[in-house]
C-alpha cells in the first residue's frame, strides 16, 4: 500500500507541473495572439480596398487589362506554398492545413507531380517536416522554412518577389498557397488560394455596377496596373503570412486551455484515489493494531 501511496504522489507532482506548462503557454499565446490579430485585423480591410480597386479598374476599362501576371499559360510546372508554424502543440491546426494541401494537390495537379514538376515551397517547420516525408517526388524548397522569426513587410515581401519573378520568368505557370485563415481565438481554418495567375474580375452582366465610370489614368492605364497588381500580390502574401500567424496562436491557446482543464480534472481524480487508498492504508493499520492488542489481552 505505501509504495501504491508514493506511485500516486508521484503522478500528482507530475501533473501538478504539467499543468503549470499548460498554463504558461497558454498566457504567452494569449500574448502573442493579441499582436498577431491586431497585425492581421489591420490589413485586411488594406488588402480587400486594393482588390477592389484593381476590380474596378479592370471592369471600368475598354482593354482586357491584361498584366503579365495575368497571363495563363498551359500548367507545366506549379508551385505549391505550404504555410504552417514552426511549433506543435497547437491542436490540429497544422494537421488540417496540410491536409487541405495534400488534397488540393490530388484534385489539382495529380498529372503535373506524376511528372515530376510539382514543386513545393515550405514556410514553417511543420509543414517541412510532413513534405520531405509525405512528398518525396516533388521538389521541396526549404530556403523560407524561418520567415516566421521576421514578419516585417520588407523580410516577408523578399520571399513574395522571388515567387511573383518565378512566375514571370515561366519557371512556374501557376503558384498556390496553403495556408491558416484566422477568424476568432478559437476559430481558424485552412484555405488554399491561387496566388498567380491573377484571375480576372468576373462580373454579372445584368449587374447594376456594369456601368462605366468615368475614369481618368495618370499617367497611363498599362503604367498603373504594373505598378498596383505586384503592390496588390505583396500584400496578399503578406495578409497569408499574418493570417497563419494569427491563427497558430489562436490555436495553440485553445489547445493549452483545454490542457490545462483536462490536466485539473486529472489531478482532481488522482488526489481522490489518493485520499481513499491512504484512508484504506490507515484503516488497515488501526485494525491491525488493535488486533494485536486484542491478542495480547487475549
Amino acid at each position: 500500500m505505501g509504495a501504491n501511496l508514493k506511485e500516486v504522489r508521484e503522478r500528482i507532482k507530475s501533473v501538478v507541473n504539467t499543468q503549470q506548462i499548460t498554463k504558461a503557454m497558454k498566457m504567452v499565446s494569449a500574448a502573442k495572439l493579441r499582436r498577431a490579430q491586431q497585425a492581421i485585423t489591420q490589413i485586411r480591410p488594406y488588402s480587400d480596398r486594393l482588390n477592389g480597386m484593381l476590380r474596378d479598374i479592370l471592369v471600368n476599362t475598354d482593354s482586357d487589362g491584361t498584366t503579365a501576371f495575368g497571363e495563363v499559360r498551359d500548367v507545366e510546372n506549379a508551385l505549391l506554398v505550404i504555410v504552417t508554424s514552426n511549433r506543435g502543440l497547437c491542436g490540429a491546426f497544422n494537421t488540417n492545413v496540410l491536409k487541405a494541401a495534400t488534397q488540393h494537390i490530388e484534385d489539382h495537379y495529380q498529372e503535373v507531380r506524376a511528372q515530376g514538376k510539382l514543386h513545393i515551397m515550405c514556410i514553417g517547420k511543420k509543414g517541412y517536416d510532413y513534405a520531405r516525408k509525405k512528398f518525396k517526388d516533388c521538389h521541396i524548397i526549404n530556403h523560407h522554412v524561418n520567415l516566421f522569426e521576421d514578419l516585417s513587410f520588407d523580410n516577408v515581401a523578399r520571399v513574395s518577389s522571388l515567387v511573383m519573378d518565378a512566375f514571370l520568368k515561366g519557371t512556374y505557370d501557376k503558384i498556390d498557397v496553403a495556408y491558416g485563415r484566422f477568424k476568432n481565438a478559437g476559430v481558424q481554418f485552412p484555405e488554399v488560394e491561387e496566388f498567380l495567375p491573377v484571375p480576372k474580375p468576373s462580373v454579372h452582366p445584368d449587374s447594376v455596377h456594369n456601368s462605366k465610370a468615368n475614369y481618368m489614368f495618370e499617367p497611363d492605364e498599362k503604367s498603373l496596373l504594373e505598378t498596383l497588381v505586384p503592390n496588390i500580390l505583396q500584400v496578399q502574401f503578406q495578409r497569408f503570412m499574418l493570417d497563419t500567424h494569427a491563427s497558430e496562436h489562436g490555436a495553440r491557446m485553445t489547445a493549452m486551455d483545454k490542457a490545462t482543464e483536462n490536466a485539473g480534472e486529472l489531478l482532481n481524480d488522482l488526489k481522490l484515489s489518493y485520499n481513499k487508498a491512504r484512508q484504506d492504508a490507515i484503516t488497515k493499520e488501526l485494525s491491525e493494531i488493535v488486533g494485536g492488542a486484542a491478542a495480547l489481552g487475549g
